[in-house]
């Protein structure tokens, strides 16, 4: 939570005028119960119509001052409880971006999500609140305390221990809800990934009929989630009925006292009336103040959870090369490759070792889990090798600015990611600056050109979130045009072309073969036909390179990759 404070760093002056106003509207209040005794022992007492008429104009020239005080202290606490939010949330952004996916796989998804949109909206109502009231009722308390004092000593004592006992009663519910808030917080996020997943595999949950065991699962753990709020909610909800029960026998004890000062002429009646608005008004504040209490340890444990992600150092380090050759094309080498995910018992990939000249074609299969995307992914350096090194152009990876390396890769994943917007704005990821003509070279590339011509408004046509209106081959091809536009010195296609049918799949490759920025390409994929005239193949088994060679090297030297082929084909090939 330390760490937060340098966001109200422009937001100085609005942190010190909410609290100010609102001591201001304060300080005009507890002039009220002296009013209200001199209208008593003197107007009401003498039959003075003026000085009562007197004495309640000044009253509400007060509460009218008050008013203006409390208007301008919510608009100057409210800007400064968004505009810190506003730079807290931001932040938080700003960083998670920085961060490798080592910690982004560790935090979660649903983490993240819950972090940057619940914790900081929780953390900007308790900022608010804090600045409206967490001065204005200890000062009104306080100041009511002393104005009993001023009116008379003896009877001043009940204030001090009845405040004393509500201050045990709100500092142990306090102690006790802080660690119940934070699990609620962390409860939200397993109801927040459980959603997230059953959202996103819909189609799969129906396919296979799991709807009723995937709603227990989500009662179960929606139901863990409600029964710890509301054990939260009751021990917070006890905060108002024990102050409403102290406060009230503090008033019958100031009322018997006060009845007793009044018969033997010690108070006057005014001043009774006097000390018990100010036992009112420490009942009122102290109600505002259990709220602010409980809204307070939420946001503190919000607070502490979007700081322990800040906290979170990345474990890769930003090179300073920002050089980019002038050639059309990178040159790929892996030396002695090792590497593993964080907290994973064993390597994903182990003692890789090849060099993929410029210009040249790297195919790479395997079966599921053997570490084909593990090794695309060290290229443009998401992830750090565990040993060894990944070099571009002779350059170890590490060496490069995150963007000197990314701008000369493009890459397209297993699962094609559109946004939503149109297909030029999509394409335009790949290069902002991007002409129409750019845009369709690319998408001829792609084989994408007939269908976008096809669309209401072609480059015009809307993309829905995840670009759920296109299939999965159109969405493949379009995260290849997006990754073409930008004419790569690497292009890294991660098993992004299994929705293609093979003719599409052949044609793409040619196009890429013969364009005139012939890229070094990197092809994942579980088909041999994909890969088979590349000019070399790696095959991978259990993360460890079992063959590197030609297909028809490979055929003959390597049992896994003429398994795969004859899986495929049928068991022909050429000897």
């Amino acid at each position: 939570m330390k760490n937060l404070w340098k966001y109200f760093a422009g937001f100085k002056k609005e942190c010190v005028l909410g609290p100010l106003f609102k001591l201001l509207e304060a300080s005009f209040e507890l002039f009220i119960p002296l009013l209200v005794q001199q209208i008593i022992d003197v107007g009401i007492a003498n039959g003075d119509t003026a000085y009562i008429t007197q004495r309640v104009l000044l009253m509400a020239a007060l509460a009218l001052i008050g008013l203006v005080c409390s208007l301008t202290a919510q608009f100057f606490s409210a800007r400064a409880a968004v505009g810190f939010s506003a730079k807290v949330k931001s932040a938080v952004f700003s960083h998670v971006q920085s961060l490798s996916y080592n910690e982004l796989d560790r935090i979660g998804t649903s983490t993240l999500i819950t972090r940057l949109s619940s914790d900081i909206n929780t953390l900007q109502g308790g900022v608010n609140m804090s600045l409206r009231l967490f001065l204005r009722s200890p000062f009104i308390v306080l100041g009511a305390v002393i104005m009993a004092f001023t009116i008379d000593v003896r009877t001043a004592l009940i204030f001090v221990v009845t405040v004393l006992l509500l201050s045990l009663v709100v500092y142990g519910i306090m102690l006790i809800t802080i660690p119940m808030h934070k699990k609620v917080q962390s409860d939200l996020d397993g109801v927040t990934s459980r959603t997230r997943a059953n959202l996103n595999g819909v189609r799969v949950i129906r396919a296979f009929g799991l709807e009723e065991k995937e709603e227990e699962e989500f009662r179960r753990d929606n139901g863990a989630l409600v029964r710890m709020q509301i054990l939260a909610g009751r021990i917070s909800a006890l905060m108002n009925p024990l102050t409403f029960i102290l406060i009230n026998l503090g008033l019958c004890v100031l009322i018997w006292k006060g009845a007793l000062a009044v018969d033997t002429g010690r108070l006057t009646q005014g001043q009774v009336v006097a000390l018990v608005n100010y036992m009112s008004q420490i009942l009122v504040e102290l109600i505002k103040l259990a709220n602010l209490i409980v809204q307070l340890t939420r946001a503190l444990a919000c607070g502490g959870r979007i700081g322990s992600v800040l906290d979170i150092t990345s474990s890769m380090q930003e090179g300073t090369a920002e050089d980019t050759p002038a050639g059309s094309a990178s040159e790929i080498e892996f030396r002695d490759v090792t590497f593993g995910y964080a907290e994973a018992a064993e390597p994903a990939v182990e003692k890789i070792s090849l060099k993929v000249p410029a210009g040249s074609t790297l195919g790479i299969i395997g079966g599921t889990g053997s570490g084909k995307s593990s090794v695309v992914n060290l290229i443009p350096r998401f992830y750090d090798a565990s040993k060894g090194s990944v070099l571009v152009d002779g350059r170890d990876v590490k060496e490069y600015r995150y963007a000197s390396l990314r701008g000369r890769i493009g890459i397209v994943p297993q699962r094609s990611v559109l946004f939503r917007g149109t297909i030029r704005e999509n394409l335009r990821w790949g290069k902002e600056d991007a002409t129409d003509e750019e845009i369709w070279t690319a998408l001829k590339q792609a084989q994408a050109a007939d269908f976008v011509k096809e669309k209401e408004g072609a480059l015009d046509y809307p993309v829905e979130q995840g670009g759920s209106n296109f299939s999965g081959g159109q969405r493949q091809r379009l995260a290849i045009a997006r990754a073409l536009v930008r004419k790569p010195q690497i292009l890294i296609l991660d098993d992004s072309t299994s929705a293609l049918d093979y003719a599409t799949d052949a044609a793409l490759r040619k196009e890429i073969r013969e364009s005139d920025s012939r890229p070094t390409t990197v092809i994942v994929s579980q088909r041999t036909a994909s890969i088979m005239h590349a000019d070399q193949i790696l095959v991978l088994d259990g993360g460890e390179s079992v063959g590197l060679g030609t297909h028809e090297e490979l055929l003959k030297g390597c049992d896994v990759y003429r398994e795969i082929y004859e899986s495929q084909f049928g068991g022909a090939h050429e000897e």
